[in-house]
């Protein structure tokens, strides 16, 4: 863990996020969020929402950072592992992984964490960083939970109507 990983406050993070997202419509809140999340939090490279959009494959949304990979199916990659397995995936070097997406080569540690509505797979939420070894058990724990903001923000509408019509 790096000392800018340390100083994080992710109680004063959720606050601002939960401010932050002052409408119900589900585009803007994903916008917001990956904005807010490249903004606040330090040594990142990337952050998205990929969408399941189509069956067992993975649609690019709203994001900040380089152009990314798209579609992505479930059998690709670490955002298709996180979808496949409704788990989220925390790897400290995406360069020891045969089946990782290289979107970016300056990527080097990836944050990846299902998205779900009702009971089934609504996206996932993407975090990459040029730095191994980033995401700290910590991290993973406040992103968690400014990914559940973003879930209970987003009317159950406004997702189904950006993502998979099925929730």
């Amino acid at each position: 863990m790096t000392t800018a990983t340390a100083l994080l406050d992710y109680d004063l993070l959720e606050r601002q996020l939960n401010a932050l997202l002052d409408t119900e419509d589900a585009l803007t809140n994903c916008a917001q969020t990956a904005a807010f999340i490249y903004q606040t939090i330090p040594q990142l490279n990337w952050v998205g929402f990929y969408l399941q959009r189509r069956p067992q494959t993975l649609i690019l949304g709203p994001f900040q950072g380089q152009p990314a990979c798209n579609p992505i199916t479930f059998a690709q990659g670490v955002c298709g592992l996180a979808a496949r397995t409704r788990q989220t995936q925390r790897v400290k070097d995406v360069d020891t992984l045969d089946y990782h997406i290289a979107c970016d080569s300056a990527s080097r540690s990836e944050l990846v964490i299902p998205l779900e509505v009702t009971g089934r797979l609504w996206g996932v939420l993407d975090i990459d960083s040029p730095i191994p070894r980033r995401f700290s058990t910590e991290d993973q724990a406040g992103i968690e939970r400014l990914a559940a903001i973003f879930l209970r923000s987003s009317s159950q509408v406004s997702l189904q109507a950006l993502g998979n019509e099925q929730i």
